[in-house]
């Protein structure tokens, strides 16, 4: 009945694996995210998380499995043809010019996602005039670097930096933003900055992001998956999850004196 047609995942996997050696780091993992969800991996180190985000961004090729994007195989695909059909990772592909300001990574990171000219002729002789471009102007605002957007980036907390990188995915308008624990090594007042901006992209956006501290995210995430040993031990609401008994045994534990006290 046509009330029971499921729509495609926008980003799907299937039996994914991968291994180093004799380490199983991705075991026959299954994943799949529907269109404007968010969803959080979660794990303890080692629970194989980043390298399972790595096979989803183009870093890793799984040795069995396969990934697909909007129905299409791209499980050989390299992360730019990704990136060209619409998955951008935020921190790998987004890396910023410290010698340059905030602004001008601005209007660099969106030229170069929406524009032929050349970032030479960019930063030669066009820069001042594009820093009127309306989609910049608004990501300025969205992520609060009105006060640092003159400043030069090696001159950014890590916080802000954090903000500019995850503009600077946005600007290139994924319709899949991939974000690797984009709050480590964060103070608790940096972290409510970059939640904030990340809130403002739900409903907008596909969002994965992968965490190691659950209480972080717990309002932000539609669905969690959780991880251990390279396979999925647990998916669904943040409080499902939190009762499950393998999430128990092999996350909860873990982190039970700062989580329970989160």
């Amino acid at each position: 009945m046509a009330h029971q047609r499921q729509q495609t995942p926008v980003l799907q996997a299937h039996g994914v694996t991968k291994r180093f050696g004799v380490l199983v780091a991705v075991d026959h993992v299954d994943f799949q995210m529907a269109e404007h969800e968010v969803v959080a991996i979660l794990g303890s180190n080692g629970a194989g998380k980043t390298t399972f985000f790595n096979l989803l961004t183009g870093m890793f090729a799984p040795d069995e499995g396969s990934i697909r994007y909007k129905g299409e195989d791209i499980t050989r695909l390299s992360p730019a043809e990704r990136v060209a059909k619409g998955l951008t990772r935020s921190f790998q592909l987004t890396s910023t010019f410290d010698t340059l300001r905030v602004i001008d990574n601005l209007v660099l990171a969106y030229y170069r996602s929406h524009c032929t000219t050349s970032i030479w002729s960019l930063l030669t002789t066009r820069t001042n005039s594009l820093h009127k471009e309306s989609k910049i102007l608004e990501a300025i605002e969205t992520f609060d670097l009105q006060d640092i957007q003159s400043r030069f980036v090696r001159s950014l907390s890590l916080g802000e930096k954090r903000r500019l990188e995850i503009a600077m995915a946005i600007l290139a308008d994924p319709e899949v933003l991939l974000l690797d624990e984009p709050l480590a090594g964060l103070a608790e007042s940096e972290i409510k900055g970059v939640m904030k901006v990340l809130r403002n992209q739900i409903g907008r956006q596909t969002i994965l992001i992968v965490e190691h501290k659950i209480s972080h995210i717990q309002d932000f995430a539609q669905r969690l998956v959780v991880m251990h040993e390279g396979r999925v031990i647990a998916e669904g609401g943040y409080e499902e999850c939190l009762k499950h008994p393998e999430v128990r045994r092999s996350y909860w534990q873990i982190e039970a004196t700062e989580d329970e006290n989160a």
